[in-house]
Protein backbone atom coordinates (compact mmCIF):
# COMPACT_ATOMS: atom_id res chain seq x y z
CA UNK A 1 0.00 0.00 0.00
CA UNK A 2 0.96 3.78 -0.53
CA UNK A 3 0.71 4.16 3.25
CA UNK A 4 3.03 1.41 4.02
CA UNK A 5 5.36 2.36 1.19
CA UNK A 6 5.83 6.02 2.68
CA UNK A 7 6.46 4.28 6.00
CA UNK A 8 9.67 2.27 4.87
CA UNK A 9 10.98 5.19 2.35
CA UNK A 10 10.91 7.75 5.72
CA UNK A 11 12.65 4.68 8.17
CA UNK A 12 15.24 4.55 5.70
CA UNK A 13 16.18 8.04 4.75
CA UNK A 14 15.69 8.49 8.66
CA UNK A 15 18.69 6.05 9.00
CA UNK A 16 16.58 4.72 11.78
CA UNK A 17 18.30 2.16 14.01
CA UNK A 18 16.83 -1.34 13.29
CA UNK A 19 16.75 -4.31 15.81
CA UNK A 20 17.18 -7.33 13.25
CA UNK A 21 15.90 -10.87 15.15
CA UNK A 22 16.49 -13.10 12.61
CA UNK A 23 19.11 -15.60 13.46
CA UNK A 24 22.55 -14.60 12.87
CA UNK A 25 22.88 -16.44 9.33
CA UNK A 26 19.96 -14.63 8.26
CA UNK A 27 21.49 -11.60 8.97
CA UNK A 28 25.02 -12.58 7.28
CA UNK A 29 23.11 -12.94 4.02
CA UNK A 30 21.67 -9.87 4.45
CA UNK A 31 20.46 -6.94 6.45
CA UNK A 32 19.82 -3.01 5.56
CA UNK A 33 22.22 -0.22 6.60
CA UNK A 34 21.51 0.98 10.38
CA UNK A 35 20.24 -2.92 11.65
CA UNK A 36 21.76 -4.32 14.21
CA UNK A 37 21.69 -7.97 14.68
CA UNK A 38 20.39 -8.76 18.17
CA UNK A 39 18.34 -12.15 17.55
CA UNK A 40 15.48 -13.46 19.26
CA UNK A 41 16.85 -17.22 18.51
CA UNK A 42 20.53 -18.87 17.66
CA UNK A 43 21.12 -20.11 14.57
CA UNK A 44 20.99 -23.85 16.26
CA UNK A 45 17.03 -23.08 17.66
CA UNK A 46 15.64 -21.49 14.48
CA UNK A 47 16.93 -24.52 12.47
CA UNK A 48 15.37 -26.91 15.64
CA UNK A 49 11.68 -24.91 16.00
CA UNK A 50 11.83 -24.88 11.67
CA UNK A 51 12.15 -28.53 11.52
CA UNK A 52 9.58 -28.59 14.44
CA UNK A 53 7.15 -26.54 12.34
CA UNK A 54 7.72 -28.72 9.08
CA UNK A 55 6.87 -31.80 11.18
CA UNK A 56 4.36 -31.14 14.00
CA UNK A 57 2.96 -27.76 12.55
CA UNK A 58 2.95 -24.17 14.51
CA UNK A 59 1.81 -24.48 17.69
CA UNK A 60 4.26 -27.16 18.58
CA UNK A 61 6.93 -24.90 16.68
CA UNK A 62 5.91 -21.97 19.20
CA UNK A 63 5.39 -24.15 22.37
CA UNK A 64 9.65 -25.65 21.17
CA UNK A 65 10.50 -21.86 20.50
CA UNK A 66 9.42 -20.41 24.05
CA UNK A 67 11.19 -23.80 25.95
CA UNK A 68 14.64 -23.27 23.71
CA UNK A 69 14.80 -19.51 24.86
CA UNK A 70 13.33 -19.39 28.19
CA UNK A 71 16.78 -20.09 30.07
CA UNK A 72 18.63 -17.04 28.29
CA UNK A 73 15.30 -15.25 27.45
CA UNK A 74 16.27 -12.17 30.13
CA UNK A 75 19.01 -11.64 28.29
CA UNK A 76 18.15 -11.03 24.88
CA UNK A 77 15.01 -8.68 26.27
CA UNK A 78 18.22 -6.77 28.41
CA UNK A 79 19.99 -6.43 25.45
CA UNK A 80 16.93 -5.33 23.24
CA UNK A 81 16.40 -2.78 26.20
CA UNK A 82 19.45 -1.61 26.12
CA UNK A 83 19.35 -0.64 22.29
CA UNK A 84 16.08 0.90 22.69
CA UNK A 85 17.08 3.23 25.21
CA UNK A 86 20.41 4.13 23.74
CA UNK A 87 18.53 4.44 20.23
CA UNK A 88 15.14 5.56 21.50
CA UNK A 89 13.88 5.85 17.72
CA UNK A 90 14.36 2.51 16.95
CA UNK A 91 12.17 -0.63 15.33
CA UNK A 92 12.04 -3.89 15.07
CA UNK A 93 11.94 -6.41 12.63
CA UNK A 94 12.04 -10.37 11.83
CA UNK A 95 11.92 -12.16 8.31
CA UNK A 96 8.18 -11.28 7.76
CA UNK A 97 7.37 -8.95 10.65
CA UNK A 98 5.10 -11.71 12.17
CA UNK A 99 5.61 -14.16 15.29
CA UNK A 100 9.39 -13.66 16.35
CA UNK A 101 7.83 -9.68 16.27
CA UNK A 102 5.06 -9.74 18.22
CA UNK A 103 6.72 -12.32 20.85
CA UNK A 104 9.38 -9.92 20.93
CA UNK A 105 7.94 -6.66 21.13
CA UNK A 106 5.65 -8.15 23.82
CA UNK A 107 8.29 -9.36 25.98
CA UNK A 108 9.96 -5.74 26.00
CA UNK A 109 6.22 -4.38 26.63
CA UNK A 110 6.43 -6.90 29.83
CA UNK A 111 9.71 -5.53 30.83
CA UNK A 112 8.21 -1.21 30.14
CA UNK A 113 9.67 -0.54 27.05
CA UNK A 114 7.50 0.03 24.20
CA UNK A 115 8.74 -0.62 20.63
CA UNK A 116 7.31 -0.38 16.84
CA UNK A 117 7.24 -3.30 14.43
CA UNK A 118 8.03 -3.24 11.28
CA UNK A 119 5.25 -4.23 8.95
CA UNK A 120 5.90 -7.50 7.03
CA UNK A 121 9.02 -7.51 8.62
CA UNK A 122 12.85 -7.80 6.16
CA UNK A 123 10.82 -9.73 3.28
CA UNK A 124 8.79 -6.27 2.58
CA UNK A 125 11.25 -3.52 3.24
CA UNK A 126 13.83 -5.80 1.61
CA UNK A 127 10.99 -5.73 -1.51
CA UNK A 128 11.02 -2.23 -1.17
CA UNK A 129 14.51 -1.31 -2.10
CA UNK A 130 14.26 -3.82 -5.11
CA UNK A 131 11.87 -1.60 -6.55
CA UNK A 132 13.11 1.57 -5.45
CA UNK A 133 16.31 0.40 -7.80
CA UNK A 134 13.79 -0.99 -10.69
CA UNK A 135 12.22 2.72 -10.32
CA UNK A 136 15.57 4.26 -10.95
CA UNK A 137 16.55 2.52 -13.55
CA UNK A 138 13.55 3.55 -15.81
CA UNK A 139 14.37 7.80 -14.70
CA UNK A 140 17.35 9.61 -16.83
CA UNK A 141 20.87 8.53 -16.31
CA UNK A 142 24.21 9.72 -17.37
CA UNK A 143 27.34 7.39 -17.72
CA UNK A 144 30.40 9.37 -16.76
CA UNK A 145 33.03 7.09 -19.06
CA UNK A 146 37.26 7.55 -19.82
CA UNK A 147 40.44 5.44 -19.49
CA UNK A 148 41.65 4.52 -16.11
CA UNK A 149 42.93 7.37 -13.72
CA UNK A 150 40.79 9.66 -15.44
CA UNK A 151 39.27 10.55 -11.68
CA UNK A 152 35.20 9.73 -12.61
CA UNK A 153 34.53 8.47 -9.26
CA UNK A 154 35.48 11.80 -7.89
CA UNK A 155 33.66 13.74 -9.79
CA UNK A 156 30.77 11.53 -9.29
CA UNK A 157 31.41 11.84 -5.35
CA UNK A 158 31.21 16.07 -5.86
CA UNK A 159 27.62 15.44 -7.69
CA UNK A 160 24.29 16.29 -5.74
CA UNK A 161 22.93 13.47 -8.05
CA UNK A 162 26.07 11.42 -8.34
CA UNK A 163 25.35 7.75 -7.70
CA UNK A 164 29.08 6.05 -6.51
CA UNK A 165 28.50 2.43 -7.13
CA UNK A 166 32.31 1.93 -6.96
CA UNK A 167 32.37 3.36 -3.64
CA UNK A 168 29.24 1.49 -1.98
CA UNK A 169 30.52 -1.93 -3.71
CA UNK A 170 34.09 -0.51 -1.69
CA UNK A 171 36.14 -1.35 -5.49
CA UNK A 172 37.55 0.89 -7.97
CA UNK A 173 36.15 -1.69 -10.75
CA UNK A 174 39.81 -2.15 -12.54
CA UNK A 175 42.16 -5.24 -11.88
CA UNK A 176 43.93 -3.17 -9.40
CA UNK A 177 40.83 -1.80 -7.62
CA UNK A 178 40.63 -4.28 -4.50
CA UNK A 179 39.94 -1.88 -1.01
CA UNK A 180 42.27 -3.06 2.16
CA UNK A 181 38.68 -3.91 3.64
CA UNK A 182 36.20 -6.74 2.38
CA UNK A 183 33.49 -5.95 -0.08
CA UNK A 184 30.14 -6.20 1.13
CA UNK A 185 27.79 -9.45 0.18
CA UNK A 186 25.25 -8.71 -2.81
CA UNK A 187 22.21 -8.12 -0.84
CA UNK A 188 23.80 -5.64 1.03
CA UNK A 189 25.32 -3.59 -1.37
CA UNK A 190 22.16 -3.47 -3.16
CA UNK A 191 20.48 -2.49 0.29
CA UNK A 192 22.75 0.53 0.09
CA UNK A 193 22.57 1.33 -3.51
CA UNK A 194 18.99 1.75 -3.02
CA UNK A 195 18.86 3.87 0.20
CA UNK A 196 21.31 5.60 -1.52
CA UNK A 197 19.05 6.69 -4.51
CA UNK A 198 16.05 7.19 -2.16
CA UNK A 199 18.14 10.55 -1.05
CA UNK A 200 19.28 11.63 -4.25
CA UNK A 201 15.44 11.32 -5.36
CA UNK A 202 14.65 14.02 -2.68
CA UNK A 203 16.15 16.52 -4.40
CA UNK A 204 16.53 15.43 -8.06
CA UNK A 205 14.64 12.78 -11.03
CA UNK A 206 18.25 11.78 -12.94
CA UNK A 207 21.56 10.00 -11.72
CA UNK A 208 24.71 10.08 -12.91
CA UNK A 209 26.94 6.73 -12.25
CA UNK A 210 30.25 5.79 -13.82
CA UNK A 211 30.55 3.33 -16.87
CA UNK A 212 30.66 0.00 -15.54
CA UNK A 213 30.99 -3.49 -15.95
CA UNK A 214 28.23 -6.06 -15.23
CA UNK A 215 30.56 -6.82 -12.20
CA UNK A 216 32.70 -4.69 -9.82
CA UNK A 217 34.66 -7.15 -7.85
CA UNK A 218 32.86 -9.50 -6.50
CA UNK A 219 29.25 -7.91 -6.41
CA UNK A 220 27.18 -7.16 -9.58
CA UNK A 221 25.18 -4.31 -10.48
CA UNK A 222 21.61 -5.19 -10.61
CA UNK A 223 20.47 -6.36 -13.99
CA UNK A 224 17.11 -3.74 -14.55
CA UNK A 225 20.43 -0.32 -13.55
CA UNK A 226 22.95 -1.81 -15.73
CA UNK A 227 20.85 -2.90 -18.76
CA UNK A 228 19.95 1.36 -18.47
CA UNK A 229 23.03 2.46 -18.04
CA UNK A 230 24.13 0.87 -21.41
CA UNK A 231 21.75 2.64 -23.78
CA UNK A 232 22.08 5.74 -21.50
CA UNK A 233 24.17 9.12 -22.80
CA UNK A 234 27.85 8.99 -22.07
CA UNK A 235 29.85 11.88 -21.04
CA UNK A 236 33.85 11.15 -21.48
CA UNK A 237 36.70 12.33 -19.88
CA UNK A 238 39.88 12.65 -21.63
CA UNK A 239 42.63 13.57 -19.14
CA UNK A 240 46.19 13.66 -20.62
CA UNK A 241 48.19 10.49 -19.92
CA UNK A 242 50.79 11.94 -17.56
CA UNK A 243 48.30 13.46 -15.00
CA UNK A 244 46.46 9.69 -14.69
CA UNK A 245 49.93 8.26 -14.44
CA UNK A 246 50.51 10.45 -11.26
CA UNK A 247 46.87 9.84 -9.87
CA UNK A 248 47.08 6.30 -10.34
CA UNK A 249 50.80 5.85 -8.57
CA UNK A 250 48.82 7.34 -5.69
CA UNK A 251 46.38 5.44 -5.97
CA UNK A 252 47.37 2.10 -6.05
CA UNK A 253 51.03 2.71 -4.47
CA UNK A 254 51.03 5.73 -1.64
CA UNK A 255 47.52 4.94 -0.40
CA UNK A 256 47.18 1.57 -0.60
CA UNK A 257 50.98 1.03 1.07
CA UNK A 258 49.41 3.59 3.65
CA UNK A 259 46.33 2.06 4.32
CA UNK A 260 47.50 -1.84 4.05
CA UNK A 261 50.13 -1.04 7.28
CA UNK A 262 47.51 0.95 8.93
CA UNK A 263 45.31 -2.16 8.83
CA UNK A 264 47.47 -4.59 9.44
CA UNK A 265 50.90 -3.39 10.94
CA UNK A 266 53.85 -2.45 8.98
CA UNK A 267 55.44 -6.17 8.08
CA UNK A 268 51.98 -7.96 7.44
CA UNK A 269 50.53 -4.62 5.45
CA UNK A 270 53.85 -4.72 3.21
CA UNK A 271 53.62 -8.10 2.41
CA UNK A 272 49.22 -7.84 1.66
CA UNK A 273 50.59 -4.83 -0.26
CA UNK A 274 53.02 -6.59 -2.56
CA UNK A 275 50.47 -9.74 -3.34
CA UNK A 276 47.82 -6.88 -3.75
CA UNK A 277 49.96 -5.38 -6.74
CA UNK A 278 51.12 -8.88 -7.83
CA UNK A 279 47.59 -9.99 -8.40
CA UNK A 280 46.31 -6.35 -10.01
CA UNK A 281 49.32 -7.26 -12.72
CA UNK A 282 48.32 -10.66 -13.04
CA UNK A 283 44.89 -10.48 -13.27
CA UNK A 284 45.45 -8.38 -16.55
CA UNK A 285 48.31 -11.09 -17.92
CA UNK A 286 46.21 -12.13 -20.80
CA UNK A 287 45.95 -8.77 -22.08
CA UNK A 288 49.77 -8.13 -22.00
CA UNK A 289 50.75 -11.46 -22.92
CA UNK A 290 52.94 -13.59 -21.24
CA UNK A 291 56.13 -12.05 -22.21
CA UNK A 292 55.44 -8.45 -21.16
CA UNK A 293 53.51 -9.76 -18.63
CA UNK A 294 57.14 -11.06 -17.13
CA UNK A 295 59.10 -8.25 -18.08
CA UNK A 296 56.55 -6.00 -15.84
CA UNK A 297 56.39 -8.10 -13.32
CA UNK A 298 60.45 -7.63 -13.08
CA UNK A 299 60.03 -3.83 -13.36
CA UNK A 300 57.20 -3.81 -10.48
CA UNK A 301 59.76 -6.36 -8.45
CA UNK A 302 62.47 -3.41 -8.47
CA UNK A 303 59.65 -0.74 -7.95
CA UNK A 304 58.61 -2.33 -4.65
CA UNK A 305 61.92 -3.06 -3.54
CA UNK A 306 62.98 0.76 -4.10
CA UNK A 307 59.98 1.71 -2.24
CA UNK A 308 60.59 -0.47 0.70
CA UNK A 309 63.99 0.42 1.43
CA UNK A 310 63.68 4.68 0.21
CA UNK A 311 60.00 4.98 0.79
CA UNK A 312 60.04 6.47 -3.18
CA UNK A 313 56.52 5.42 -5.07
CA UNK A 314 58.50 7.09 -8.42
CA UNK A 315 59.50 3.96 -9.96
CA UNK A 316 56.20 2.40 -9.77
CA UNK A 317 55.50 4.53 -12.71
CA UNK A 318 57.72 2.76 -15.27
CA UNK A 319 55.12 -0.28 -15.07
CA UNK A 320 51.79 1.97 -14.70
CA UNK A 321 53.08 3.73 -17.51
CA UNK A 322 53.53 0.71 -19.66
CA UNK A 323 50.16 -0.97 -18.61
CA UNK A 324 48.69 2.79 -19.59
CA UNK A 325 50.07 3.05 -23.46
Amino acid sequence: SIELQQLYHSLLLAETPLIDLRAPLEFVQGAFPGSHSLPLMTDSERQQVGTCYKQQGQEAAIVLGHQLVAGDIQNRIDKWAAFKKENPTAWLYCFRGGLRSRLSAQFLKDNGVDINIVPGGYKALRRYLIETIERAAKQPLTVIGGNTGCAKTHLIQELANGLDIEGMANHRGSSFGKQVTPQPRQINYENQLAVEILKISEHSSSFILEDESKSIGTVHVPLPLFNSMSCAPMVVIDDPLEIRLQRLCDEYCTTMSEKFSAALGEEAGWQAYDEYLHRGLYGIRKRLGLEKFKALNGVLDDALSIQKNSGSTDAHLNWIAAILK
